[in-house]
C-alpha cells in the first residue's frame, strides 16, 4: 500500500515536469522548500534526464530549481516568523513534519547563525526545515535570501548534473540517495572543519603579532670631528 502510494507520488512528479517543463521544476522545488514531502532527489535528476534528451536547457533547469527553493523557503520563513516556535512544534506532526528535524535545524541555527542557512541547504533532513528557526529568530531577510540562494545553487546543480550523467538511468540517483546524502554530509563537515581551522590559524597569527614587541628604531651616534 505504502509502496504503491510512493510510486503514485513519483509518477505524479514526473508527469508534472514532463508536461510543464521549467514551471513544473519551479513549482515542485517550491513545495519541497515549503516542507512538503516532495523530494528534490527525484525532481532535479529527472529534469536532468530531460536535459540529456535535449528537451530542456541545463542552466534554466538549475535556475528554476533554485528560484523554487528560494520562494518556498521564504514561505517557510514567514510561517516561522508569524506562527512562532510553540505553535510549530505543537502542530508540525499534522503536516508530516518531524519534531526532531525541526529541533536539529534550530540547534544548527543557534550554533552557526546565518551561515547555517547556507550550510543546511546541502544537508539532508534539515535543508527544508532550516527556514523555520530563521523565521522564528527574525533573521535579517536580505541575508536569508542571499544565503538561501547561494546554498541552493550547488544542490540544484549537482542533482541536475547527476541526472544528465546517468541519462536514461537517472532513477539510480534516487536509489543511491542515501550514499549521496552521506557523501554530502562528509563534505560539509570537512568544509566546516577547514573553515574553523583557517579561522583559528588567522586568529593565532593576529594574536602573535599583537604580543610581539615592536622593534626599536636604531639610534645613530653623532661623532664629533676634532
Amino acid at each position: 500500500m505504502l509502496e504503491n502510494l510512493m510510486q503514485y507520488g513519483i509518477n505524479l512528479i514526473l508527469g508534472i515536469i514532463s508536461s510543464t517543463g521549467y514551471a513544473g521544476v519551479f513549482f515542485l522545488m517550491l513545495l519541497e522548500s515549503a516542507v512538503m514531502p516532495v523530494p528534490s532527489e527525484i525532481i532535479m535528476p529527472f529534469a536532468g534526464y530531460i536535459v540529456w534528451k535535449g528537451q530542456m536547457d541545463f542552466w534554466f533547469v538549475v535556475a528554476a530549481g533554485t528560484l523554487g527553493n528560494l520562494v518556498g523557503s521564504l514561505a517557510t520563513y514567514a510561517v516561522g516568523l508569524w506562527l512562532g516556535r510553540a505553535f510549530i512544534l505543537k502542530y508540525c506532526k499534522y503536516i508530516l513534519l518531524s519534531k526532531e528535524h525541526i529541533l536539529l535545524a534550530e540547534k544548527w541555527f543557534k550554533k552557526y547563525g546565518s551561515k547555517a542557512i547556507f550550510i543546511s541547504r546541502l544537508l539532508p533532513f534539515v535543508r527544508t526545515v532550516i527556514s523555520l528557526p530563521a523565521g522564528i529568530a527574525k533573521m535579517d531577510l536580505k541575508k536569508f535570501i542571499i544565503y538561501t540562494t547561494v546554498g541552493s545553487v550547488p544542490w540544484c546543480f549537482a542533482l541536475t548534473y547527476l541526472g544528465v550523467l546517468f541519462g536514461s538511468n537517472w532513477e539510480n540517483v534516487y536509489k543511491l540517495g542515501h550514499y549521496i546524502d552521506a557523501a554530502v554530509v562528509v563534505g560539509v563537515v570537512l568544509l566546516i572543519l577547514w573553515y574553523f581551522l583557517k579561522r583559528k590559524k588567522k586568529r593565532s597569527a593576529a594574536s602573535e603579532g599583537f604580543r610581539r614587541p615592536k622593534s626599536q628604531p636604531r639610534r645613530h651616534n653623532k661623532h664629533t670631528i676634532v
